[in-house]
């Protein structure tokens, strides 16, 4: 026999089911995509009650999204991708030119097509029997607001601690800002730690290189640094997979008062990190500057040396020209000379 509380439970399970399904039910609407073949989209005259061929005629999405059109003309039509004749190309021998990316064949008044779109991009599109009909859909990637690897998979520690294969050197490496964007200065921070005693490598030797889209966009060998870590800086112009590789680790000097030195043999001393390239959707150029370190302390070199040199400079220039000035006789010192 069901007692009062039982039913009390299944009441209140239905309730939160509902709710659930309501919820999603909503969401699934308010992410819905449609663009409208309005009605007299099948005239080309001026006076067509249809004031756009597809509404909207263009549209931004995101990829993986899906959009569904709806015939609400009087005729059939079809969403070809591809470039229409214009309003007017049409009376001359301009019927449009298929792409071949997607087609819905013919569909008539009431009925609906839907394609989901898994590429970024720029698409047009037209309908082939009534060719001045014309629509844009602008793919956007998704870009997540979190750090993650080259296969989109979010990263849970960063910034990240990889042991080479060796296990002599742990690597800690991370970039900011977290998410790369095309035509933005982004930053690479690395530091290098001894397995053993868990303390950073104070002089290191070490190749590194940055793979984009599976080409060597560049490479630093040998670079040496006393204090553990370094960083590098890029700027992407495209968007794509990126690869940070670290090569040749070979460290020396001492760790915690401790001498250490690392074998010559450094082939299972290596360390890969990846992540993406985003397109940016606010710069279209770029106008900072990448500034390595090797230049930072050029830079720094170049201010001390000023420091430096200035005032000897003043104290050289204010010595000669107290060399210079000679002293004049005063005037009651003076004498005539008799003729």
């Amino acid at each position: 026999m069901v007692n009062q509380y039982t039913w009390i439970g299944i009441i209140v399970g239905l309730f939160f089911i509902f709710l659930a399904s309501s919820l999603l039910n909503n969401q699934a609407y308010a992410e819905e995509k449609v663009v409208l073949i309005p009605f007299g989209a099948y005239n080309p005259e001026l006076n067509t009650p249809a004031e756009v061929w597809y509404d909207p005629p263009e549209i931004s999405i995101q990829v993986g999204d899906t959009i569904t059109w709806k015939n609400d003309d009087r005729e059939g039509h079809t969403v070809t991708s591809g470039k229409g004749s214009g309003r007017f190309g049409w009376m001359g021998d301009d019927f449009g030119t298929p792409e071949g990316l997607f087609d819905s064949g013919r569909f008539m008044p009431g009925d609906s097509w839907s394609y989901t779109f898994e590429n970024t991009g720029s698409f047009s599109y037209f309908c082939v029997i009534h060719p001045w009909m014309e629509g844009l859909v602008q793919v956007e990637a998704i870009i997540p607001d979190y750090p993650h690897d080259a296969s989109g998979k979010k990263i849970e520690q960063f910034p990240i601690l990889q042991i080479t294969p060796d296990n002599s050197v742990e690597v800690n490496f991370s970039w900011d800002p977290k998410v790369i964007k095309t035509h933005e200065k982004v930053k690479f921070i690395y530091r290098f730690y001894d397995t053993v005693n868990d303390l950073p490598l104070r002089k290191l030797q070490y190749d590194i290189s940055i793979i984009h889209n599976g080409k060597e966009v560049y490479r630093d060998e040998q670079t040496v640094s006393g204090a553990g870590g370094d960083y590098r800086e890029w700027i992407f112009e495209e968007p794509g997979q990126v690869i940070i590789k670290f090569r040749n680790i070979k460290a020396f000097g001492t760790v915690g008062g401790m001498e250490i030195k690392l074998t010559e043999e450094s082939v299972g001393r290596i360390a890969d990190f990846s992540t993406i390239v985003y397109e940016n959707p606010e710069k279209t150029q770029t106008t900072e500057k990448i500034v390595q370190p090797k230049e930072t302390l050029q830079f720094y070199y170049e201010i001390a040396v000023a420091i430096i040199a200035a005032p000897a400079i003043l104290l050289l220039a204010i010595i000669l020209i107290m060399k210079r000035k000679k002293p004049s006789m005063p005037t009651s010192e003076r004498s005539d000379s008799p003729i």
